[in-house]
C-alpha cells in the first residue's frame, strides 16, 4: 500500500466530528527530526487542521525519544496535536517519553501494544503497572488475538491466509485453547453475548485499558461495540483470569 494511502482514504471520509489518531513515522528510516514534516504531511492527507491523537510508532535506535518528544511538544502548542501517545514502548521507554512531556507540561497519553487473555506480557513486563503509574492509557491491539478469541476456530476448522502461521493457530495451539474458548461461550450465554464480546469485555474492565479491534465490515464493527453493554461478574472476570494467568510468563504471550 502506497504510503499515506489510508490517512488519504480518511481524509475522504471522515468528518469534523471524528476523532482521528494516526503515527509517525512513515518509514523505517526517519529520525526525530524528521517528524514536523511528516505531521504536516499527514496533516495534509488528512485534510485537518489537527490530529487527536500523534503516536510514535516503534521506538528505534534512529529515533532519540526525549528529542522526539520535544517536537511532539511543540506540534502540541501549535495545536497541531491533542494529545501525544507511543506504541511498544516498553515501561523504561514511556518514563522516558513521560519525562520529556513533564518538561513542557503535556501527559504522555497513550502506549499501544499487543494485549489480550492470550498475550499477557503487559502484566509481567511492567508495562501496564507503568501506565497506572503515570495515568497512561493502555491502547490493546489485537485484543481478540487475531481471531484466536472469536471461538470461530478449532482443530477442524482452522484459519486460512498467513495468519494461520500465528502462534495461537499452530501445532496443538487451537485445542489447548479449547478450555478458555468453552469459558468464554459459557460467559457469553449469559448475556446474551458472543466470546469475542466477552474478551473485549475483560479488557474494558480494567479502566486503563482501551482495545481497539479491527472490523473489515459495519456488522464486525457493531458486534465489537456491543461489548459496551453489558458487565460481566467479578467472578467472571477472575474466572478468565486464572484460565489464561499462565500466559502471564509464557515467552511470547
Amino acid at each position: 500500500m502506497p504510503v499515506g494511502a489510508s490517512e488519504r482514504r480518511l481524509g475522504e471520509l471522515s468528518s469534523d466530528e471524528a476523532l482521528i489518531a494516526t503515527k509517525f513515522p512513515a518509514n523505517l528510516w526517519a529520525s526525530a527530526d524528521d517528524m514536523p514534516g511528516q505531521l504536516a504531511d499527514s496533516l495534509a492527507r488528512l485534510r485537518r487542521d489537527h490530529v487527536d491523537v500523534y503516536q510514535h510508532h516503534f521506538p528505534s535506535r534512529r529515533v532519540d525519544i526525549p528529542r522526539l518528544m520535544e517536537f511532539m511538544a511543540d506540534g502540541v502548542a501549535a495545536g497541531r496535536v491533542r494529545a501525544v501517545g507511543v506504541s511498544n514502548y516498553s515501561a523504561d521507554q514511556m518514563r522516558q517519553a513521560h519525562v520529556a512531556l513533564a518538561q513542557r507540561g503535556i501527559p504522555l497519553a497513550s502506549n499501544q501494544v499487543e494485549y489480550s487473555l492470550l498475550h499477557r506480557r503487559p502484566e509481567g513486563n511492567g508495562v501496564l503497572d507503568a501506565c497506572r503509574e503515570l495515568g497512561v492509557t493502555l491502547i490493546a491491539y489485537q485484543p481478540l488475538a487475531s481471531g484466536a478469541l472469536t471461538g470461530r476456530y478449532t482443530p477442524t476448522n482452522r484459519r486460512r491466509g498467513l495468519r494461520r502461521f500465528f502462534k495461537p493457530f499452530r501445532g496443538r495451539g487451537l485445542a489447548a485453547l479449547e478450555p478458555i474458548i468453552a469459558l468464554l461461550w459459557e460467559i457469553g450465554e449469559r448475556y446474551g453475548k458472543t466470546p469475542a464480546q466477552v474478551a473485549l469485555r475483560w479488557l474494558i474492565e480494567n479502566d486503563m485499558v482501551l482495545p481497539i479491534p479491527g472490523a473489515k465490515n459495519r456488522k464486525q464493527a457493531t458486534e465489537n461495540a456491543a461489548a459496551l453493554t453489558f458487565h460481566p461478574t467479578q467472578d467472571e472476570i477472575d474466572a478468565l483470569d486464572t484460565a489464561t494467568r499462565a500466559l502471564r510468563l509464557t515467552p511470547g504471550a
